[in-house]
């Protein structure tokens, strides 16, 4: 199978700025693996510190645009995986999450890490079939 990068505007040209060398989503047969995102500012590409709930809508909406770039869509996700800085976001991170997967959701794990690259608190991925 080829597997071929898509390009998600404007998020690749954040991460180009940023010098991360990562694929917003990448389509290999019938799936697409969507990377995991920080929260941008959808007006200026910007990181910064926000409500870990306002982090999670970012997050998830940037997840929708890739997706749908991709030609998937958030119905189509099989798995994710949240990636948190504290475990005490859980219930936070789940109120927003369920607001995008409300029914059938797809396989998660939720995963703490020690610290990001910038001021936020959550990244997800996905993979999702066409």
């Amino acid at each position: 199978m080829n597997k071929q990068a898509i390009r998600v505007e404007p998020l690749s040209t954040y991460a180009e700025a940023r010098k991360v060398p990562v694929s917003m989503a990448v389509r290999c047969g019938d799936l697409v693996f969507v990377s995991n995102i920080p929260p941008y500012d959808t007006a200026t590409g910007e990181i910064k510190r926000l409500p870990i709930e306002r982090q999670a809508e970012l997050v998830l909406e940037q997840m929708k645009l890739c997706l749908t770039t991709a030609g998937s869509s958030l119905d189509k996700v099989i798995k994710c995986t949240v990636y948190c800085t504290d475990a005490a976001h859980f219930q936070a991170t789940n109120s927003v999450y369920s607001r995008y997967f409300p029914s059938s959701p797809p396989a998660r794990g939720f995963i703490c890490v020690s610290a990001w690259h910038g001021p936020f608190d959550v990244e997800i991925d996905c993979v999702a079939t066409i």
